[in-house]
């Protein structure tokens, strides 16, 4: 995020203000998940595939993991573009595509992605994020998994306990304005509670700090 806290601009766009070791941090925090989350909007917006480095496919398969995590894609009402990039990709060289997501997904994008990826569906109107690490623990045996946002889905897992660490890299920019979102996005309300935060290590690389957070347990 910037110095003032926003981490895009106000029309959303995707994030190039960070440097090549940003970038390359991201990657590293990615390749230790087991699955790496991430909501649906900010995958439209982003349009990422969630790969890999091969050096990073590499050490993976070394620490006895698969070559890519699972890729989860979190949405309520299901409306998937399937020509994004993130369905291009061959799923054998970079890891199964699982979305949950409710039957209010319509037919022809589910019919449109039943090659592509595994659908979870609920019957609620809303997804449940308990119940999706259930899921994921349960039938897909994960146990660290990664979220890249955006902030209405990394905001949801922090008022429910769900997150365990922050990454944060602080870059030397500053937008201003009220309509660029922070970190929890752009909701005017405070959290439930407040959550604290442990610092568990700090590094500065050229202009850009990073920062690594305990999330402290509310529960």
């Amino acid at each position: 995020m910037t110095v003032d806290g926003k981490i895009t601009t106000r029309d959303f766009a995707p994030v190039d203000f960070t440097s090549p070791e940003d970038k390359r941090h991201l990657f590293r925090q990615r390749a230790l998940a087991d699955a790496v989350m991430i909501g649906h909007s900010t995958l439209k917006r982003d349009n990422v595939r969630l790969g890999l480095p091969d050096d990073l496919k590499e050490e993976r398969i070394k620490r006895g993991q698969t070559r890519g995590p699972l890729r989860v894609i979190v949405s309520n009402e299901g409306k998937i573009d399937n020509h994004l990039k993130i369905f291009r990709s061959d799923p054998a060289k970079m890891g199964p595509i699982l979305v949950f997501s409710t039957r209010r997904m319509p037919k022809e994008v589910r019919a449109a992605l039943a090659d592509k990826a595994i659908l979870h569906l609920s019957d609620q109107r809303d997804v449940d994020l308990v119940e999706i690490l259930r899921t994921l623990r349960r039938d897909y045996k994960v146990r660290r998994i990664a979220c890249e946002g955006g902030p209405i889905l990394f905001r949801s897992l922090l008022e429910l306990g769900l997150v365990d660490e922050l990454n944060l890299t602080i870059a030397p920019y500053l937008f201003g304005g009220v309509d660029a979102p922070t970190l929890t996005g752009l909701s005017k309300e405070f959290l439930p509670a407040s959550v604290h935060c442990v610092m568990k290590n700090m590094r500065v690389v050229g202009n850009e700090c990073f920062l690594t957070y305990r999330i402290r347990s509310r529960r």
